[in-house]
């Protein structure tokens, strides 16, 4: 079987993952150190939070400048294309993506979706393409084995958990940090508590050109429904017929439509002898823990 980078190296993915593994990450803002910016050897620095929105004034026509602004950078970061926001921490094995509020009520089949595919049953809409975070969680040591099967019977996803977390900018400009789970729950009100798994999509071959596809592009990125084409997806039964729906959005931990969201994806990998171990003061830090918002009711107040 055809490896992912194999299989679509016709679009330059070979090139890009490897130039995404060796390639230095952005450079500390001007006015900063690198020492002064460094933290403890072992420790994974804070992803800061998104930019917030800029709101046009009412009435304003919309105008496309004459230079397009620069694409904002994280620093220590590298971002794996030009035309995405997706960045890779190779270091402390992080993938980074950045994206908008796109639904905060309703039922779900996805978590997250590429723009302009499945937003009407997604919370998030990201700045991607499917492939893109497929690559970047290739490129810090991610590995699927397969996405969910139903023939000849019911198969889990499977593949190397993920935790993703979510960080963005309250009213009052506040950070929030919090897990991409809290902001999910079931038809019995109780939030999502399993994490995702890379089942890594799969291929269509058009048997006419020979082309192939990733059927994830086609909006199933991080999902909460079972899909054969999700590139992560819940290791358990989760309906994907419309009147079977298991998760809600969770209304009232959403923060409202079109916040620029950060998603930060951290694979659980396997740890080599001498690593750090859970609680120690080397393990890896999450970047959800410090929520102010509480994961509450799904129902409107």
């Amino acid at each position: 079987m055809k490896t992912f980078a194999a299989r679509v190296v016709g679009i330059g993915l070979l090139s890009l993952l490897t130039n995404a593994c060796q390639a230095q990450p952005a450079a500390p803002p001007q006015g900063t150190t690198g020492a002064a910016q460094a933290p403890a050897a072992g420790k994974a620095p804070e992803i800061p939070a998104p930019p917030p929105r800029v709101a046009k004034p009412d009435g304003a026509a919309a105008t496309t400048p004459a230079t397009p602004p620069k694409p904002q950078e994280i620093p220590g970061l590298k971002r794996l294309i030009p035309q995405s926001d997706v960045w890779i921490d190779s270091t402390h094995h992080r993938v980074v993506v950045d994206g908008q509020v796109c639904l905060r009520q309703g039922a779900l089949e996805m978590f997250a979706c590429p723009k302009g595919t499945k937003e009407h049953e997604s919370i998030i809409a990201l700045n991607c393409r499917a492939w893109h975070v497929h690559t970047a969680l290739l490129a810090v040591g991610a590995r699927p084995i397969h996405p969910v099967q139903f023939d000849p019977e019911y198969a889990p996803p499977a593949g190397t958990t993920v935790d993703i977390d979510v960080i963005w900018r309250d009213a009052a400009g506040k950070v929030q940090r919090a897990s991409a789970q809290s902001w999910v729950v079931d038809n019995k009100d109780k939030p999502l508590t399993t994490p995702w798994v890379f089942g890594g999509s799969r291929f269509f071959r058009d048997e006419a050109t020979g082309r192939e596809s990733y059927l994830a592009e086609d909006g199933d990125l991080i999902c909460v429904s079972n899909f054969t084409t999700a590139t992560l997806d819940l290791p358990i039964e989760s309906s994907a017929d419309a009147s079977e729906l298991i998760y809600l959005a969770n209304t009232n931990a959403i923060p409202p439509m079109e916040t620029p969201v950060r998603l930060v994806l951290r694979p659980r990998l396997e740890k080599k002898p001498g690593a750090a171990k859970p609680g120690s003061a080397d393990a890896p830090k999450s970047d959800a823990p410090k929520s102010d918002v509480k994961a509450t009711s799904a129902k409107q107040p």
